[in-house]
């Protein structure tokens, strides 16, 4: 199984392209990544009451399933490599952007993780649901002493404070890097993390697919 797939990301990645699975994983977390700091910022502004409980609520909801993709997105990555693009051969920098790729991982990691210490450790704040529908535990929060659980607490909200600043900082420096790599430095960067679009057929070349004969009713055959 692990042999096919590789040799289907082959077929990718020897055109210095990620692979179709690659690509979704990057994109789709990027948008739930965005809407949650949009979202965490728009409740942290909101007034305590049933407003602000929903609305961690549905930030709750989005956050679980950015740990699952992480998770399956890590291990996507130890199974099917990605391909040395025009960026992996630039010495420093490289270095820079694998160094930010594990800061990204860490953020994708620790926020869910801490965002749920967080609901957990608080006094019966309501039930987690994976996207909205589908129940999830708590962390075994609920035997401890008053006091620890608001350590916890505390503990996992400067974690979560200091992570969404994090993303804030490299969020701008990994958009800028791709796109001085695309339109400065002409690189291939930015291109394989797109989805692939088939190319339109040249109309000064010759055409590639035979013209269809007319079919001829019997009745006006020749002969």
């Amino acid at each position: 199984m692990i042999r096919e797939l590789r040799a289907w990301a082959r077929t990718h990645t020897e055109r210095n392209r990620y692979s179709p699975v690659g690509i979704a994983f990057h994109w789709v977390m990027a948008f739930l990544v965005l809407f949650q700091l949009g979202w965490g910022y728009y409740t942290s502004w909101l007034p305590p009451g049933g407003d602000k409980l929903f609305s961690y609520q549905v930030h709750s909801a989005v956050g679980l399933p950015v740990l699952l993709l992480a998770i399956a997105r890590f291990g996507w990555r130890l199974m099917i490599p990605g391909p040395v693009n025009d960026a992996d051969k630039q010495g420093w920098q490289t270095q820079i952007a694998y160094a930010m790729h594990y800061v990204f991982y860490a953020a994708f990691f620790g926020l869910p993780l801490s965002g749920w210490a967080m609901w957990s450790s608080v006094a019966e704040p309501g039930p987690l649901y994976l996207a909205g529908f589908i129940p999830w535990p708590q962390m075994p929060f609920g035997a401890m002493p008053l006091e620890l659980r608001w350590q916890i607490l505390h503990g996992a909200e400067t974690v979560h404070q200091w992570l969404v600043i994090t993303l804030l900082l490299v969020i701008p420096l990994h958009v800028g890097a791709a796109l001085k790599h695309h339109f400065w430095d002409r690189h291939d960067v930015l291109e394989g993390m797109l989805p692939e679009i088939p190319d339109a057929e040249d109309p000064r070349a010759a055409p590639q697919h035979s013209p269809r004969e007319p079919k001829i009713p019997p009745e006006k055959a020749p002969g």
